[in-house]
C-alpha cells in the first residue's frame, strides 16, 4: 500500500478556517490539545518558533530530536520537518509567519539572515533561555497575541517589532553564552557559504566551485570551515545533501530511485553507496526506521 506524501502546510491550510496567509500567533497548549495531526510528521512553507513554558515529551527538527525543557525556544524554517511527541499536556506559545511577512517591513531584505536559528540548521534552532530573559519573552508574546485584536495593519506592524525585538534579544543571548569571538568578515563568509549550499546542492556539489562564487579559493574556504565548524567545506556539503535525501525518504510515494534521481544521482547504485556511507544504513533501511 503506498503511503500519502508527508504533508507540507501553508499558514492558512495548516488549521481549518485560518485566512491570514502571512501570519499565525497561538497558546500553544490549545493549539496541541485541538490539532493531533499536527503532532505527525510534517512540513511547512513557513517559518514556524514555538516557547515551551511547561510540559514533558520531545519534538523532531529534520531527523533530530529535542527534549523539552521550560522555556525552551525552537525555530525552523520554510522547508524543515518535525514533529511532536508530548508525554504531558504543554503550554507555551506558537507563531508562524511566512517569508513575505517581513519584506514589506524592512529595508534589508536580508536581515533575517542574521539570525543563526532562522537559517534551517535544527543545531541552531534550538535555545535555552536564560532566567533574566523569560519574562521579557513571554511579555512578548503576550503582546503579539494583544495585537491579533487591532486594526489589521497597525497590528501586523507591532506584532513585526516585537517578533525582532525577540530576535534581537535571544541572538544577544547565544553571544554571551558562546562568547568566542569570531571576526564579522570570516562569520559573513561562512554565512554565504551555508547560503549558497542551500541554494545550489543539487547542482554544484565541488568545494572549489563555491570558493570561485565566494571569490576565495579552495584552501581558504576549507581552513575557514574546519576552524569554525570543525568541518571541511565538502562534507558541508555532503550534510546538506543527505538531509535532503531524508526528508525525501519521508514521502513514500516516492522511489529510492526517483529520489536518486530528484537529487542528481544519475546511478541509483552510487546513491545507495553514498547514503550508506554517510548515514551507516541504505536508504531503503532507513525509510522503514522513520516509519515506525
Amino acid at each position: 500500500m503506498v503511503r500519502a506524501n508527508i504533508p507540507v502546510y501553508d499558514i492558512y491550510s495548516i488549521i481549518p478556517g485560518h485566512t491570514q496567509r502571512d501570519l499565525l500567533v497561538k497558546r500553544l497548549g490549545p493549539y496541541a490539545r485541538e490539532y493531533h495531526h499536527l503532532h505527525r510528521q510534517h512540513g511547512h512553507s513557513f517559518y514556524h518558533l514555538v516557547m515551551f513554558i511547561q510540559g514533558s515529551g520531545s519534538y523532531t527538527i529534520d531527523f533530530t530530536s529535542f527534549t523539552i525543557q521550560p522555556y525552551q525556544v525552537y525555530f525552523m524554517a520554510p522547508g524543515q520537518v518535525h514533529s511532536w511527541h508530548f508525554d504531558s499536556d504543554v503550554e507555551g506559545y506558537l507563531v508562524h509567519f511566512s517569508p513575505a511577512f517581513f519584506q514589506s517591513f524592512l529595508s534589508d531584505q536580508h536581515y533575517l539572515e542574521r539570525f543563526s536559528f532562522l537559517q534551517g540548521d535544527s543545531k541552531e534552532a534550538v535555545i535555552q533561555l536564560p532566567v533574566s530573559l523569560q519574562p521579557a519573552a513571554a511579555t512578548l508574546f503576550e503582546r503579539m497575541l494583544e495585537e491579533l485584536e487591532q486594526p489589521k495593519g497597525a497590528g501586523l506592524d507591532m506584532i513585526r517589532t516585537y517578533l525582532l525585538e525577540l530576535f534581537i534579544r535571544l541572538e544577544r543571548s547565544i553571544a554571551t553564552i558562546t562568547p568566542r569571538h569570531i571576526p564579522k568578515q570570516k562569520q559573513l563568509l561562512l554565512n554565504n557559504f551555508q547560503q549558497l549550499i542551500n541554494r545550489h546542492y543539487n547542482t554544484i556539489r565541488l568545494p572549489k566551485e563555491y570558493a570561485e562564487l565566494l571569490y576565495v579559493t579552495p584552501n581558504h574556504l576549507n581552513a575557514l570551515c574546519q576552524d569554525l565548524l570543525g568541518k571541511t567545506a565538502g562534507e558541508l556539503i555532503r550534510d546538506r545533501i543527505m538531509l535532503e535525501a531524508k526528508r525525501l525518504l519521508v514521502n513514500h510515494e516516492l522511489t529510492v530511485t526517483e529520489i536518486a534521481y530528484h537529487l542528481n544521482f544519475q546511478d541509483n547504485s552510487y546513491f545507495n553507496r553514498f547514503f550508506k556511507k554517510n548515514v551507516g544504513i541504505t536508504p531503503e533501511t532507513f525509510r522503514k526506521q522513520i516509519s515506525h
